[in-house]
């Protein structure tokens, strides 16, 4: 049975998720990379208003190649999420509740994700062709000069994603050495 995630999400449907989970995301999430990290991280620690609500949304840690004819985005795939691990706290806070992208991440933002009952999703790095089509709808909604790291809000229809990073803390990539470990003993 396919388990649909909506976004923007609910407090109750993030507390259901478990490390290791496979979850289709259908809804409204935004796009955000390292520049575009930077300046919503000085919008709010400057007191200003941010681009877009970050309460109970989810960035895709995305930079998306130009849309060919007939398609509203080009290849979609995950990015490495450690880059933004410098801002991804202070995001946190303010009220995100998901990032997709691919990696590991610190313990900042494992203790920020515990802290505020978030959420972190791998995507399948190298199938960024194939993710695309899970996308419906593209617009750039600030920081159109960073060119593909500008943020974008995209309407999702089922897009794959994994869960890394529940909101209790369990990770899926040291839980799988984990258990890597015990049979490699046996």
């Amino acid at each position: 049975m396919k388990r649909i995630i909506h976004a923007p999400m609910v407090q109750e449907e993030i507390s259901a998720l478990k490390s290791g989970d496979y979850v289709y995301i259908t809804g409204k999430i935004y796009t955000a990379r390292d520049a575009a990290h930077l300046r919503l991280y000085e919008a709010i620690n400057n007191g200003q208003e941010t681009p877009m609500d970050l309460e109970n949304n989810i960035i895709y840690y995305m930079g998306p190649s130009p849309a060919r004819e007939g398609r509203p985005i080009g290849s979609a795939g995950p990015t490495t999420s450690s880059r933004m691990d410098k801002y991804t706290p202070l995001l946190l806070d303010h009220g995100l509740k998901g990032m997709i992208g691919k990696g590991r991440r610190s313990q900042a933002v494992i203790d920020g994700i515990v802290k505020n009952k978030a959420v972190y999703f791998a995507a399948v790095g190298g199938a960024g062709a194939l993710l695309s089509k899970c996308i419906k709808k593209s617009t750039v909604i600030a920081y159109d000069d960073l060119g593909t790291e500008a943020i974008r809000e995209l309407e999702v229809e089922e897009l794959p994603a994994i869960v890394v990073i529940d909101a209790l803390g369990h990770n899926l990539y040291d839980e799988v050495v984990k258990q890597y470990r015990t049979i490699d003993t046996l």
